[in-house]
């Protein structure tokens, strides 16, 4: 009875030794029970916390007139670069370091307290950290909306909630700071041009008022009108005078008093138009105290020299006018250039763990599992058909 006992399961003790030897059962069967294991039992949880973000910029187009609004481009949509340049910051090695500083990235991630496989290495190098990082952190941009999700994942759910929340922050001081550096520096480097334009022509405005001041000259050029007027009022009196003269000789005497007197006013008129021609070639002052490029100037000299003045001065101004346009656009190309990060969805606080999926993990195990397992069988066959 006893001997018959052993038998039994010295017999079913091979038929197991036998069962587990199959193929199938080594191969697939416990790799696939091993793996079930460790999902149910010891693989930590995970818990994402979400955050949704947009990149926007200034809409100040209905504060502008029209014909500003077209010049400076409002209206004009914003491409996918803003999104993709905030994705790319998530990712980035900068955002790592400065999450490492705040909240210990690290520390939480190489914790004891979590599963081997499921932590990270506490000797990682920076690549490794950086690789991790990008694991447990998804950013997903929609290319329609331009709505931008970002997904932590954390062993726990306060430090989930607080590196989503870390991550918004810091990205929205980025898009912030580089939209506000950029316009700074455009404004600032024409505001210089702007003031070199300006200098300009407060330096000219000035040595024209000194010109003015010291020749005592309110304006030259209505000078001159009123030189050339005189001038020509004294022709016109002499023309009379010398046919009223003409009259006079065909019916007296040239020694007859009215025609001495009518030679005598011709005389002092044509004296008159000498001297007020001489005006404009003499010597407009003798003063030694001025320049002296300016000392000996005739009255046309003054002129000329006023009028080189005044084409300087509207150079200056038409510089200063396009300076004053080009400014105001730079203004608004700046605060066009302006974009801030809103946030579209605050960053959640999760409750259930979603991470690891372990029905979809076991699942895919298997399929891969029996996918290679069956590929190595067919390889197997192959070989020993080839040999026979």
């Amino acid at each position: 009875m006893v001997h018959t006992l052993n038998l039994k399961i010295f017999n079913n003790k091979s038929k197991l030794i036998g069962y587990l030897k199959r193929p199938s059962v080594l191969f697939v069967a416990i790799p696939l029970l091993v793996f079930s294991i460790y999902q149910c039992f010891f693989a930590s949880d995970r818990y994402v916390s979400h955050a949704k973000l947009i990149v926007k910029e200034q809409d100040s187009a209905m504060t502008l007139d029209p014909s500003l609004a077209l010049l400076s481009g409002f209206g004009v949509g914003s491409t996918g670069t803003d999104t993709e340049l905030v994705k790319a910051f998530i990712y980035s090695n900068d955002m790592l370091q400065h999450i490492e500083k705040t909240l210990a990235f690290s520390g939480h991630y190489s914790s004891q307290e979590y599963d081997f496989f499921s932590r990270l290495e506490s000797d990682a190098s920076r690549e490794d950290l950086l690789d991790f990082y990008e694991q447990h952190v998804e950013v997903i941009v929609d290319e329609k909306s331009q709505v931008i999700e970002v997904s932590v994942q954390a062993f726990e759910v306060d430090y989930a909630f607080k590196l989503s929340t870390a991550i918004v922050e810091r990205a929205e001081w980025y898009i912030n700071e580089i939209g506000h550096t950029l316009a700074k520096e455009q404004l600032r480097f024409v505001e210089r041009e702007h003031q070199v334009v300006d200098n300009r022509l407060r330096e000219i405005k000035t040595k024209l008022l000194d010109f003015q001041r010291r020749h005592n000259l309110l304006d030259p050029q209505a000078e001159g009108m009123a030189f050339q007027k005189i001038t020509y009022t004294l022709e016109a009196e002499i023309a009379l005078k010398q046919t009223q003269l003409r009259l006079l000789l065909s019916s007296m005497s040239a020694d007859a008093p009215l025609v001495i007197q009518t030679r005598s006013e011709l005389d002092s008129l044509e004296q008159q138009l000498e001297n007020e021609r001489s005006r404009l070639s003499q010597q407009a002052n003798l003063d030694p105290l001025l320049p002296e490029s300016e000392q000996s100037l005739s009255v046309s000299q003054l002129l000329a020299k006023f009028s080189e003045y005044k084409i300087d001065m509207e150079l200056a101004l038409k510089a200063y006018a396009s300076s004053q346009v080009s400014l105001e656009k730079s203004r608004i190309e700046a605060y066009r250039q302006l974009k801030y990060l809103v946030t579209v969805e605050s960053p959640t606080v999760p409750e259930e763990a979603t991470h690891p999926e372990r029905f979809y993990n076991i699942s895919l195990f298997l399929v891969l599992n029996l996918l290679l397992f069956g590929i190595a069988r067919i390889l197997v066959a192959t070989v020993y058909e080839l040999r026979r």
